[in-house]
C-alpha cells in the first residue's frame, strides 16, 4: 500500500477496500517508526484526525487520505504551530489557514506536522526545539530545508505527499536531498492567508512534496487561486494541471544553466547528474543548449538577506508585543538573532532597492528565454550531495555556515526572487557509499516563465515515465 500515491489511496477508501480509519492508523504507525529513526515530525496529533473522520462528510478527490502540514505558518485548528522555534513552544493554531481549508475540502485528514528549521531560515532541518531531521538515504546527512521533515517523511514511505513551503528553495532543496518531487508555484498562485496574502514580500509560497508528479499536479488543481484580499494573482491555467500529465510536451528548447548567479559551479556529482539529465532530455526529442541568464548574484544575495531579515525582525517584534514580552536572544537560534538585529537596522531605501533587484532579475530571466527561444532552464537543484548534519544549522559558526549555504543550492532562490515557477525532479543518485548504500539523491531543477506550471508538470510526467524514481527505497524506508 505504501507504493501507492495519494489518489490511489483515496480510490481504495472510496471503493471500501480500506476505511479512512484503518488508513490513518497504518500511517500513524509508520510515522512513529520514522520519527524514531529520522526525526521528521514536530508533532503527531492522531486524535484530531480521528475526530475529523468521526465527524464524517469527507469528500473530494483525496477523501480519507492522511496528510501532514509543515510546522511553519500554515495552521491546523487545535494543532501545535511553532515554526521550529523555542519562542513559540506551546503555541496552538486557533484556526485553519486558508490553505488548510482547501486541503480539507480536498478530503485530506490531518494527523501531524513535519519539522522545519527555525522560521525556515536555512537549508537543513535542524533546530534547538526539535533536534536534527536525518536524511532517510543516509542518517548522517541533512534532509534539506526548510521542508526537510516533509520530504524525509515522504521519502521514507510514511505518506505519499505532504505540505511544504518555499521562500528560497525550501520545497525543491529537501525534495532533491530526499529523492522526491517538488514544485514551487509562481508568485500569486497559492493562498498564504487568512491574515496575509504573501510571505517574505512575495518570496515565499506553499505547495507539497510528493513521490509522484500526479499528486503534486492534483493538489495544485485543488488549492491554487486568489484569496480574500489578494492584491495580485498568477494567470489561471489553460487546462487542469492533472490534464497536463496526459500528454508529452512539445519539443522543448532548454537552456542548460550550469553556473549560478553567485559564480558557483556544480561539483563532479552534480555535474554528472546535469549531463545525464541533458542526455535524457535529448533522447526524448528535446533540444538542450548550454546557456544561462546574466544576473547580478551579489545584488540578489544582498536583497534576499535584507528582505528576509526585515520580515523576521518584524514578525518577532509583533509577536513580542502581542504576548506582552519581547522575544529574547535566548529564545531563538544564534544566527536567527543576528538576522533579527540586521532586520531592525535595514534602511527603508535598501528594501526598495531589494525589490528593484528582484524586478530586474525577473525581466532579465524572461528576456534571456525570449532571446534564445528557450522554453525553460535546467540546472542542478543541489551543487553537491546533501551535507553532513550540522554544517548549515542556525547554531553553526556564522561564517562557515554562510559559505556552506552559498554553494549548496545557489540557483534555487532566483525563482523566489523572480516569482517564476521551478521544480526539482529526482533524476540522479551518487555512487553508493558505506553510509549511503543506495547513493545520495541530487535533483535536477527546471525553471519556466511566470505562470507556466503546466509546462513544467507536463515535462515532469514525461521524465517520470522515461526514468521512474518512485520504486527507489532508502535504507530508512518504513513502508
Amino acid at each position: 500500500m505504501t507504493d501507492l500515491d495519494g489518489l490511489d489511496l483515496a480510490e481504495l477508501v472510496r471503493n471500501r477496500k480500506i476505511s479512512a480509519g484503518e488508513l490513518l492508523e497504518a500511517t500513524v504507525s509508520r510515522a512513529e517508526q520514522a520519527q524514531a529513526r529520522i526525526n521528521c515530525f514536530a508533532a503527531l496529533f492522531p486524535e484530531l484526525a480521528r475526530e475529523q473522520i468521526a465527524e464524517g462528510g469527507l469528500e473530494g478527490p483525496y477523501a480519507g487520505v492522511p496528510f501532514a502540514t509543515k510546522d511553519l505558518a500554515v495552521g491546523v485548528k487545535g494543532a501545535p504551530l511553532t515554526g521550529g522555534s523555542v519562542a513559540y513552544k506551546g503555541t496552538v493554531a486557533a484556526d485553519d489557514a486558508t490553505l488548510t481549508k482547501r486541503f480539507r475540502a480536498a478530503g485530506l485528514v490531518f494527523f501531524g506536522s513535519t519539522t522545519t528549521p527555525e522560521f525556515g531560515l536555512t537549508l537543513t532541518t535542524e533546530s534547538t526545539l526539535y533536534g536534527q531531521t536525518r536524511n532517510p538515504w543516509d542518517r548522517t546527512r541533512i534532509a534539506g530545508g526548510s521542508s526537510g521533515g516533509a520530504a524525509a517523511a515522504v521519502a521514507a514511505g510514511v505518506l505519499p505527499v505532504a505540505h511544504a513551503s518555499d521562500g528560497g528553495g525550501s520545497i525543491r532543496i529537501p525534495a532533491a536531498c530526499c529523492g522526491v518531487f517538488g514544485l514551487k508555484p509562481s508568485r500569486g498562485r497559492m493562498p498564504m492567508g487568512p491574515a496575509r496574502t504573501e510571505g517574505w514580500n512575495g518570496l515565499s509560497t506553499v505547495h507539497v512534496v510528493s513521490r509522484t508528479v500526479r499528486d503534486s499536479a492534483a493538489l495544485l488543481d485543488l488549492t491554487h487561486g486568489p484569496e480574500t484580499g489578494s492584491r495580485y494573482a498568477a494567470p489561471p491555467p489553460v487546462r487542469p494541471y492533472l490534464a497536463e500529465l496526459e500528454r508529452d510536451p512539445k519539443r522543448l528548447r532548454i537552456a542548460l544553466w550550469r553556473t549560478a548567479p553567485n559564480g558557483t559551479k556544480p561539483d563532479a556529482d552534480a555535474a554528472a547528474g546535469l549531463d545525464a539529465a541533458a542526455r535524457l532530455l535529448e533522447s526524448l526529442g528535446h533540444i538542450v543548449v548550454e546557456a544561462g541568464p546574466i544576473l547580478n548574484g551579489e545584488a540578489l544575495g544582498k536583497a534576499g538577506l535584507f528582505t528576509i531579515s526585515a520580515n523576521i525582525a518584524a514578525q518577532l517584534d509583533e509577536y513580542g508585543e502581542a504576548r506582552g514580552r519581547p522575544v529574547g536572544d535566548d529564545e531563538i537560534e544564534p544566527i536567527t538573532a543576528g538576522m533579527v538585529r540586521l532586520g531592525r537596522t535595514v534602511p527603508m531605501m535598501e528594501l526598495a532597492k531589494a525589490n528593484n533587484a528582484f524586478i530586474t532579475a525577473a525581466i532579465q530571466y524572461e528576456h534571456f528565454l525570449d532571446a534564445g527561444g528557450f522554453d525553460m532552464t535546467l540546472s542542478p537543484t543541489l551543487h553537491r550531495a546533501p551535507d553532513l548534519l550540522g554544517t548549515m544549522a542556525l547554531t553553526a559558526d556564522p561564517q562557515k555556515m554562510g559559505e556552506a549555504v552559498a554553494g549548496f543550492a545557489p540557483h534555487c532562490a532566483v525563482f523566489n526572487q523572480t516569482g517564476a515557477p521551478a521544480m526539482s525532479v529526482p533524476l540522479h543518485w551518487t555512487a553508493p557509499t558505506e553510509t549511503a548504500p543506495g547513493g545520495l539523491p541530487i535533483g535536477m531543477m527546471f525553471g519556466a516563465r511566470y505562470g507556466q506550471e503546466g509546462l513544467l508538470l507536463s515535462l515532469a510526467a514525461q521524465l517520470e515515465r522515461a526514468a521512474p524514481w518512485a520504486h527507489r527505497k532508502p535504507p530508512e524506508w518504513v513502508g
